[in-house]
C-alpha cells in the first residue's frame, strides 16, 4: 500500500490544507492500467480527527495501516482543526471543506470511487460527530458511517459552555453560535436525523461504540435511543473504557470489519 501526505491549496478555507491518504496496492492485473479505469477506483472511507489532533493522528495512535492491509481500501484522513466539522460562526467553512471540496480534490488526484455503495465515512470524538453530519446530511452519498466516542449532543455542549464560561472564552459558541440557534438546524444530529427519515432517502448503515467511563457516554445513550424512536437502524456497542486510544485502536479494527461491501484481496 502508499501512504501521501498531501498538501493542497483550499480554496474554500484560503489557505493550504493537509490530508493523509492511504492507497491500497494495485493486483496484478491492474499494473500498466490506464489512470481512470473502473477497476481502478477504490471504496474509500473518509476517516476524521478529534478535537485537537490532525491528519496524521490516526496512523500516529493505531496501526491503521496494518489493520487496511489486504482491504481493497482507499482511506481519507483531513486536517480540520478544532472546527468540529462546521462552517463556523465565527471563522472558517469547514463544513463546506470537508463535505463538498476534501472529496472533490481527493478524488482529482487519486482514483477514488464515486458509488454511493462505496464510501463511507468514520470518526472519533468531534470526528464521530463529524462521521453521523455528513452521512445524515448527504444519505445519498455514504453508504455507512461509524461513530466512536462522538461528540454527538452539540447543543448539550454549548448549553454547558454558555453557562460556565466567560463569553470570550466560549469556543463551541464561537464555532456554532449561540444554542437557542443551534438546536433543530443543520448542525444538530437530532434533527438531522428526524430530517432524514422524513426525505425517504437511502439511509447508510450507522455504527455507535462509546466506553462506559466515557464523559460522552450520556450523550451516546441519549442519541441511540432518539435514533430508535425514529426507526433509524444502528449496531450500537459499548464497553469498559474512557476516552482513549486504546479503546479507539480497538474500535477501529471493528469498524473495518463491519463496513459493508469492503472486499479483501
Amino acid at each position: 500500500m502508499a501512504l501521501i501526505h498531501c498538501h493542497f491549496f483550499s480554496q474554500v478555507l484560503g489557505l493550504m490544507s493537509t490530508m493523509s491518504v492511504i492507497l491500497p496496492d494495485p493486483g496484478p492485473l491492474e499494473v500498466g492500467v490506464a489512470p481512470g479505469n473502473p477497476s481502478q477506483r477504490y471504496p474509500t472511507l473518509y476517516l476524521l480527527h478529534g478535537l485537537s489532533d490532525d491528519h496524521t493522528v490516526w496512523q500516529r495512535r493505531t496501526a491503521l495501516e496494518r489493520y487496511v492491509e489486504g482491504l481493497n481500501l482507499a482511506v481519507v484522513m483531513p486536517a480540520v482543526h478544532r472546527s468540529y466539522y462546521a462552517d463556523m460562526a465565527d471563522g472558517l467553512r469547514y463544513w463546506t471543506f470537508v463535505s463538498e471540496e476534501v472529496p472533490a480534490v481527493a478524488r482529482h488526484y487519486f482514483p477514488l470511487s464515486l458509488e454511493r455503495r462505496e464510501n463511507y465515512v468514520a470518526g472519533l470524538s468531534m470526528g464521530g460527530y463529524g462521521a453521523f453530519k455528513l452521512a445524515m446530511t448527504y444519505p445519498e452519498r455514504y453508504a455507512a458511517a461509524a461513530s466512536l466516542s462522538g461528540a454527538l449532543d452539540v447543543v448539550r455542549l454549548v448549553q454547558d459552555e454558555q453557562a460556565a464560561g466567560q463569553a470570550d472564552q466560549n469556543e463551541m459558541e464561537h464555532i456554532f453560535g449561540k444554542a437557542e440557534a443551534l438546536a433543530g438546524g443543520p448542525n444538530d444530529l437530532y434533527s438531522l436525523a428526524e430530517q432524514m427519515v422524513k426525505q425517504g432517502k437511502p439511509r447508510p448503515d450507522l455504527y455507535q461504540w462509546c466506553g462506559t467511563e466515557d464523559f460522552l457516554y450520556a450523550d451516546n445513550v441519549r442519541f441511540r435511543e432518539h435514533a430508535e424512536s425514529l426507526g433509524v437502524a444502528m449496531t450500537s456497542a459499548e464497553g469498559p473504557g474512557g476516552h482513549e486510544w486504546s479503546c479507539w485502536d480497538a474500535q477501529i479494527q471493528r469498524v473495518l470489519a463491519w463496513l459493508p461491501g469492503v472486499d479483501r484481496r
